[in-house]
């Protein structure tokens, strides 16, 4: 009998902690006489892979084994690279594909509307011509809404949840949120000798495009005021509280970091660029845009940081570490027990394998009311006792 074959990759953006995920999952695999197959580039190494091309299966085929795994853990990034492709509603379908052949839809997001086709049946042909027997995908909201669609197709799927937004469903921790808020800790704490040389506003900018998890939670370690997307903030009021820290401080600067999709009241955020396959557009830089009422307002001049990309860069943290090896050990198990449509995760504070969070219900959200103290913009402190340790429920 031929060695079960199991897929892995990684989709959406990378995160440290996506090869911890990876190694686990192949140590596992090579121990119990398994095979491990890689697919390049997340999704668009099955939406692009043509079996019958020896330079796409080159380009998108890495089978993985012990020794091309063993030192992957001691950086960041992807070892198996990573892309935006979502297989059920492409922009563009390869060219060795007959477009004719899938179903197409038109799909309008936030004034334009294109054709997308849904190529799952070539993903799956793609997936049982190789003998992949359970696909690992390791992503955040948008890959794990395919990874949950191709369950739904009868094909078998185990998921990790990574994001340093932090903001899939179904867990209270995703990889890569950790070194996150350790990096932006770190980064800000830097740059307070700066701002306060010059007297200035320090505006941080950092992840967050649904969700304020990161905003929030770098406010909660470095106790500066955040503005996150889930509550709309008054600009008057939070520019009079930020010339408030600047005068009570004795060395006449202040701080406040902002989710990327955070906005006030009167403001609405700002996009460019063409939309990727799931329908997301590049946002402005939201700092500027305050920075620009902080100086119109209160004539308080500012330093702009953006903390975003520089945040993914360079090996995990301790917890992220942790996680990450645990949820692939989990997702092994799975396999091992032949389940599909799972999740690795921390419910409670504690590890758990729940159901592939149900794309229709969105990102996971801030609980504005427990987390969010909406008159001072800052995170809400009090009441703490008996929550997990990450101070927030699924």
């Amino acid at each position: 009998m031929a060695a079960k074959r199991i897929g892995i990759l990684t989709g959406g953006g990378d995160v440290p902690g996506l090869n911890s995920v990876i190694k686990g999952v192949t140590y596992r695999a090579m121990e119990a006489n398994m095979e491990v197959m890689g697919f390049r580039r997340g999704w668009e190494g099955l939406t692009h892979l043509s079996l019958s091309d020896e330079a796409s299966k080159s380009k998108y085929l890495h089978p993985l084994n012990r020794s091309n795994t063993r030192t992957i853990d001691r950086t960041g990034g992807t070892y198996l690279h990573s892309s935006r492709t979502n297989p059920a509603k492409m922009r563009r379908v390869p060219a060795f594909l007959d477009a004719a052949s899938f179903p197409s839809q038109e799909v309008t997001k936030k004034g334009e509307t294109y054709t997308a086709w849904d190529v799952s049946k070539h993903v799956i042909q793609n997936l049982q011509s190789l003998g992949i027997d359970t696909l690992v995908a390791i992503g955040g909201d948008d890959t794990l809404s395919y990874a949950q669609k191709l369950h739904a197709q009868g094909f078998k799927v185990v998921c990790v949840p990574k994001t340093m937004d932090n903001d899939v469903r179904n867990t209270e921790y995703c990889i890569g949120f950790s070194t996150a808020i350790t990096r932006a800790h770190d980064a800000i704490q830097r740059q307070r000798t700066t701002v306060g040389s010059h007297e200035r506003i320090g505006v941080f900018r950092i992840f967050g495009r649904d969700a304020g998890y990161t905003a929030l939670y770098t406010a909660y370690v470095t106790s500066i005021r955040c503005g996150i997307p889930e509550f709309k903030f008054d600009c008057d009021t939070m520019c009079e509280l930020i010339a408030e820290d600047k005068a009570k401080n004795p060395s006449q600067y202040a701080l406040v970091v902002l989710s990327e999709g955070a906005a006030w009241e009167g403001y609405e955020v700002q996009e460019y660029g063409e939309p990727d396959d799931f329908g997301h557009r590049k946002k402005m830089n939201v700092g500027e845009a305050f920075a620009e009422q902080l100086r119109k307002r209160k004539k308080l001049e500012s330093i702009v940081s953006d903390l975003t990309y520089d945040l993914r860069g360079g090996s995990p943290d301790f917890t992220d570490k942790l996680v990450a090896t645990t949820f692939g050990n989990m997702a092994f198990d799975a396999i091992l027990e032949g389940k599909s449509g799972l999740m690795a995760a921390i419910n409670d504070g504690r590890y758990a394998m729940v159901a592939i969070p149900d794309p229709k219900l969105g990102p996971r959200a801030v609980d504005v009311p427990t987390m969010y103290n909406v008159k001072r913009y800052r995170p809400n402190y009090t009441n703490k006792a008996g929550m997990p340790i990450f101070l927030t429920n699924p």
